[in-house]
This record gives structure tokens, sequence and C-alpha cells, in this order.
């Protein structure tokens, strides 16, 4: 299945773009997580297990265990502190 992927704050600058497609055989987003730490490089850096990320499906957050579609939007970001 195809997937789109988007990034952003220190993780997009840190990977060096906003968004990318990919073709995944991930079911979950846990699994599609570990595929791209499977790249290795910025890739198992930046989205490693010990790593404060959240995740969002199709614009509403979720957590691993939350279920691919073909077509589906995967967004990627740090936790936002701020006041």
């Amino acid at each position: 299945m195809n997937v789109n992927l988007k990034y952003f704050a220190s993780i997009r600058e840190a990977i060096g773009q906003g968004a990318e497609s990919v073709a995944t055989q991930a079911i979950t987003l846990k699994a599609l997580r570990e595929e791209l730490i499977a790249r290795g490089g910025v890739y198992a850096e930046v989205l490693a297990h010990g790593r404060a990320v959240r995740m969002a499906l199709n614009q509403d957050l979720c957590d691993e265990s939350a279920v691919l579609s073909d077509g589906c939007e995967v967004a990627f970001f740090p936790p936002v502190t701020g006041g």
C-alpha cells in the first residue's frame, strides 16, 4: 500500500523534507515507524523508540496501534511545548 508521510518541526529539519510518499507493508503506525527506523541514518535517529514522537493518522492524533489504509496521511512531529 502507499501512504503519504508528513514531517514537522525538528523532525522535518533533520530529515530534510516535509513530505514523501512511500510504499509500505506496514499495517499499523508502529510497524510503519519501525520500517522508517530501519532505513537507518537520520530516520533511525529522529524516530527512535526512545524519542518522544507524536503521530497523527489522517489528521487525528493516535497511538502506534492505529491501522493504516492505502492512501492515508501519516504525520510525525515532536511534542509541542510552550505557553
